[in-house]
């Protein structure tokens, strides 16, 4: 297991996300339409405003004010503590509070696939991306097969390789949007 997970610049958070699987978790989840670097703060600013990531509490929390209060921990602070809070639910429920679960039980990668793409907000790419931080970060065999060829978030493992792979995706981004339209 890692000291710490380097997709933020706080080191208790890259330390939360590394010790917290529920934590991860939620990173994942929020990480869309925000930097990375605040999508994975996220999970620690959450625990410190309601005071705990415990799935089976936050399932009965109205996480809403949490995301809202000031600085908001995502720029679209409504959705993504709704998004939070049925992650939380699908891990108390189906989970028994226990996020690691997902990945340790999984029979094989297909199911552990199965698993990954089940929570909500989870769509192939973040299947891909979290698969790779399990395979590369956490040495689980059953998520290899997910690790892409190109640059992944598994593959950071310090603030400096954290700004190598934005780097290499900004460089993805505009060859793709290039290709789709050369003007």
């Amino acid at each position: 297991m890692p000291d710490a997970l380097w997709f933020t610049d706080d080191p208790a958070a890259a330390t939360l996300l590394a010790r917290e699987p529920f934590a991860l978790l939620v990173g994942f989840a929020i990480d869309q339409q925000v930097p990375v670097q605040k999508a994975f703060a996220g999970p620690l600013a959450l625990k410190q405003r309601v005071g705990t990531l415990d799935p089976k509490k936050l399932a009965t929390m109205d996480l809403e004010p949490a995301f809202r209060e000031k600085p908001a921990i995502h720029r679209f602070p409504g959705a993504m503590a709704a998004r939070v809070h049925e992650l939380a639910q699908v891990v108390a429920t189906d989970y028994a509070g226990d996020a690691s679960r997902i990945w340790t039980e999984a029979a094989d990668t297909a199911d552990l696939k199965k698993r990954l793409g089940s929570l909500p907000g989870f769509g192939p790419m973040k299947v891909t991306a979290l698969g790779s931080v399990l395979a590369l970060r956490f040495g689980l065999g059953t998520a290899k097969p997910l690790v892409p060829s190109h640059a992944c978030l598994g593959a950071v493992d310090s603030p400096e390789a954290l700004a190598e792979y934005q780097a290499a995706k900004r460089a993805r981004k505009a060859a793709a949007k290039h290709a789709a339209d050369p003007r």
